[in-house]
């Protein structure tokens, strides 16, 4: 094999898992075949497995292990403290009722402030939402949510007047990786009514976008009533800390 055949071959390798891992065929923790199986599959030596395989690992798409095996690596955090919380289940396991309800739902053109929440250039198709969840039929947050339908179509068909939309991305769309930023701040007289407290009231702010690869699937923004919501976090020092 010439060392462009090899470098093409490399290639579509790396394409064909890369496309199976970002479309979900592929979920997190799910192994990929063995060396020598994709050696076999694709009539390759193993030094070409391995230049398709290497940029994966790079990228944060795989995690290689030692005698185990290959494996589509779980999403990455940019946090140590944070996971993607399921607010419904939040609610519920703290032994409260969960309601929800849809606001407000916009199909369009990203706006240039829409383009820089989701940190794009270019502007895209939105699926915008403002939506409130209860606790105990008491407001527990409000989400002001952006998907950007170019990266995730599925989502417009979705009836997001009985399904919270987190819940649905969390369960639909694979997601590689995501960042969180948390502020906290008075709520705008907009927000305020919407969660039934006043302009004065101290609310924990929660940001978030997420990634499917370089694709950005969405950006949410979530107001908690600072009484409604902590951040619990449990660590321990590194083994090289000395106090």
């Amino acid at each position: 094999m010439t060392g462009r055949q090899d470098e093409s071959l490399n290639k579509r390798i790396r394409t064909d898992i890369s496309e199976r891992i970002l479309s979900g065929a592929w979920p997190p923790g799910h192994r990929i075949p063995f060396e020598h199986e994709l050696m076999a599959a694709y009539g390759c030596s193993r030094m070409t497995v391995n230049k398709a395989l290497a940029p994966l690992a790079e990228q944060g798409l795989i995690v290689r292990r030692r005698k185990a095996g290959t494996f589509v690596a779980r999403p990455r955090i940019h946090s140590v403290v944070l996971d993607i919380p399921d607010i419904a289940a939040e609610v519920t396991a703290r032994g409260e009722p969960y309601g929800y309800e849809l606001l407000s739902r916009r199909v369009g053109r990203a706006g240039s402030s829409e383009m820089a929440e989701l940190g794009l250039d270019a502007p895209v198709k939105v699926l915008a939402l403002r939506c409130l969840h209860r606790a105990s039929g008491r407001p527990f947050a409000l989400e002001e949510r952006l998907i950007n339908l170019d990266a995730a179509p599925e989502a417009a068909d979705v009836d997001f007047g009985e399904t919270p939309p987190g819940g649905w991305l969390l369960g639909h769309v694979p997601w590689t990786q995501a960042e969180h930023r948390i502020s906290a701040a008075n709520p705008s007289r907009a927000i305020a009514g919407a969660l039934g407290i006043e302009t004065t009231t101290a609310c924990l702010v929660l940001e978030r976008q997420t990634w499917r690869g370089a694709d950005r699937i969405t950006h949410v923004r979530l107001f908690f009533p600072g009484e409604a919501y902590d951040l619990v976090a449990r660590f321990a020092p590194r083994q090289e800390a000395a106090g």
